[in-house]
């Protein structure tokens, strides 16, 4: 049997994958409901999510 070793910590970016896109638009439309959620109870909140929700999308902008 081989010995396996992995590194600790180590992360595959999401945009790269056969379903780079469909991960990234799911998580586009769950940053756009937290944001929607929050908005109306903590704005600082809201407000970051909807940051999120922009760097995705422009992420998905360079993809397509």
């Amino acid at each position: 049997m081989k010995n396996q070793y992995c590194k600790v910590g180590a992360v595959t970016p999401i945009t790269s994958g056969a379903q780079a896109v469909s991960v990234l638009e799911f998580r586009y439309q769950q940053f756009i409901e937290m944001a929607a959620d929050a908005a109306y109870i903590n704005t600082n909140l809201g407000e970051f999510f909807k940051r999120k929700a922009q760097s995705i999308q422009k992420v998905l902008e360079n993809l397509g």
